[in-house]
């Protein structure tokens, strides 16, 4: 791979990549971590660890997460770990360690292949997780690691594209841009190239993430509402794609919780010179205003179709709301948003709290009407209606609605 220099992670790179990150003793970064056993979650921790905790205590494994029966390689896991990752940053617990590094040793080999990862697939889902082993080998400085960093970066080089750069979704959804897609690959790629990249190599990978960006701001954005279509097929060629926009027919909740997310983590990384950051900034207010008038009034929730909330069959969903939650509270602290935006995050927050969780009496916390998942095309076929979006399952506990609410309760916890 061209430009790539492995760089010696001094004290200062490491406070810029993980700022405030609590390196794991000799022996948590060598050795194997049991599987977690938690009996009972104490209510006098903050909503941050007592979700985590259950989380742990649904799955001892963290390959278990998204209520997965065998190890696989997939985005929902690294998720939730980076939520594991943040927590133990904040509190030095040994147990969020471990569940992530359990995570990683099950599924790296020691040559730096992954179990399940198929990059022929060209699934660009498939990069989320790779944020999980940039951690772990900035702390470990394991080889394996940094060769499965590698392996997932080198995906990119060869992914199919739009005709104006846009990364597909996957090769089996030829020629189309998915919002989830720039949460799924973006922050990763924006990582690894502050972490390994240099001089014009990077500047030219920069750029390149902010087109990802702008693609779907020129295609997808409703000029009329300032929301986001889930779906974009250059070609026009699917069933659910208009014909003369090739837009999806709906603005789906956690789609649109997906980019902001997106935006807010890529910023960590793109430069403060980077001619594309007030871009992305901008964008993100837009975005912003947008989802504040959909907001439900009376619970500051969101829907699962974003603008539909009071036709039959919708609901307040939970990752989505989430996912918008963290959003702004980042956001703000970060201040590419003003002030207010708390207020709006807050308000959310305390929505979800009040309809969304429910506690068990040993301490397990559920997050409840999360999506368990949505998509556009595929076998059997997704039309993308209405009536597609509130009909798919909805479930308690869903990896994209807990890991999202763990973050955005750390945010709202600072």
């Amino acid at each position: 791979m061209k430009g790539i220099k492995i760089l010696s992670l001094s004290a200062l790179a490491l406070g810029i990549i993980l700022s405030c990150a609590q390196k794991p003793l000799q022996s948590e970064a060598n050795e194997k971590p049991a599987s977690t056993q938690i009996k009972t979650i104490s209510s006098k921790l903050p909503w941050s660890e007592r979700m985590m905790q259950s989380e742990m205590k649904r799955f001892p494994e963290a390959w278990m997460l998204d209520f997965f029966k065998a190890p696989k390689w997939s985005y929902p896991n690294g998720l939730v770990l980076k939520a594991s990752e943040q927590l133990y940053r904040k509190t030095g617990k040994p147990e969020y360690y471990d569940y992530i590094k359990a995570y990683a040793d099950e599924l790296v080999n020691e040559d730096g292949t992954i179990k399940t990862y198929d990059i022929r697939k060209y699934n660009i889902d498939m990069l989320n997780s790779g944020n999980v082993l940039i951690y772990l080998y900035s702390v470990t400085k394991e080889q394996r690691y940094l060769k499965a960093i590698q392996l997932l970066r080198s995906q990119l080089d060869a992914h199919p594209r739009t005709s104006e750069g846009g990364f597909w979704h996957k090769k089996i959804y030829p020629n189309q841009m998915w919002l989830d897609g720039l949460y799924m690959g973006q922050p990763f790629y924006a990582s690894y190239t502050n972490l390994f990249d240099t001089g014009v190599s990077a500047e030219k990978t920069y750029n390149d993430i902010v087109n990802q960006f702008d693609i779907v701001q020129k295609h997808m954005v409703d000029p009329k509402t300032g929301l986001l279509y889930h779906g974009w097929d250059e070609s026009r060629e699917q069933e659910w794609a208009d014909k003369k926009t090739g837009l999806s027919p709906n603005f789906w909740g956690r789609a649109m919780g997906w980019y902001g997310m997106a935006i807010v983590d890529v910023l960590d990384f793109l430069p403060a010179d980077h001619p594309g950051r007030q871009k992305l900034i901008n964008y993100l207010v837009s975005y912003s205003d947008a989802l504040v008038k959909v907001q439900d009034g009376k619970t500051g929730l969101w829907y699962q179709v974003l603008d539909k909330g009071g036709e039959q069959g919708n609901y307040l969903e939970a990752s989505a709301s989430s996912m918008f939650v963290y959003t702004f509270a980042k956001a703000v602290r970060k201040g590419y948003l003003p002030d207010s935006y708390n207020t709006v995050a807050k308000r959310a927050y305390n929505g979800i709290l009040k309809n969304l969780i429910t506690v068990e009496k040993d301490g397990t916390v559920n997050l409840n009407q999360n999506c368990a998942v949505a998509g556009l095309g595929g076998i059997p076929y997704r039309s993308g209606t209405y009536d597609y979006y509130v009909h798919e399952e909805i479930r308690s506990n869903d990896p994209k609605g807990t890991g999202p609410f763990i973050l955005a309760s750390l945010e709202l916890e600072k």
